[in-house]
């Protein structure tokens, strides 16, 4: 859920980019493979022991998902758009300490904005506004300190920002 005022997913340009391509390579050639090769093995014949089938068939499955997943997310996106204010709302690089002057800095945003595997923009972490931290600091400001998790870790906001390539 987001805290902030205005509607939909924070991305950034190139994320948007990367995920317009991605439904319409599954919406185009991937679907289309997959539809051709269910037909081949149902031709094969009996489809209650036709391993290919089954495989197709479960892979068809998790590609409709994430287009769904997809279609919906770009429905109601904030392509690049930089957040108003000093408050915590994604779009924003915030910068955190730990205590002890043991910082991090990480941008605040959808995890589909990150580039790797690793939930990240290049050395950037990505926390989304759904992880334990993303939630106990969305609408809070520099020089608050917020609590979160089950170990009650406490953090004191170093920093906002928007975040600007």
């Amino acid at each position: 859920m987001s805290t902030s005022a205005t509607a939909g997913t924070w991305l950034t340009q190139e994320a948007h980019a990367r995920l317009v391509a991605q439904l319409e390579d599954m919406t185009g050639p991937q679907r289309a493979h997959i539809v051709s090769r269910i037909e081949a093995a149902r031709e094969e014949g009996d489809l209650k022991e036709n391993g290919g089938y089954h495989a197709a068939k479960d892979e068809q499955g998790k590609l409709e998902a994430r287009i769904k997943q997809l279609t919906a997310l770009l429905r109601d996106i904030r392509v690049g758009e930089t957040p108003p204010g000093d408050v915590i709302e994604e779009g924003c690089l915030v910068t955190v300490d730990y205590g002890d002057d043991d910082c991090e800095t990480f941008l605040f945003a959808s995890r589909e904005n990150a580039t790797d595997e690793g939930g990240r923009i290049g050395s950037l972490d990505v926390y989304s506004p759904e992880s334990p931290i993303g939630q106990a600091i969305a609408g809070h400001k520099a020089g608050e300190q917020v609590t979160f998790g089950p170990r009650a870790i406490t953090v004191t906001i170093k920093s906002v920002e928007p975040y600007t390539i």
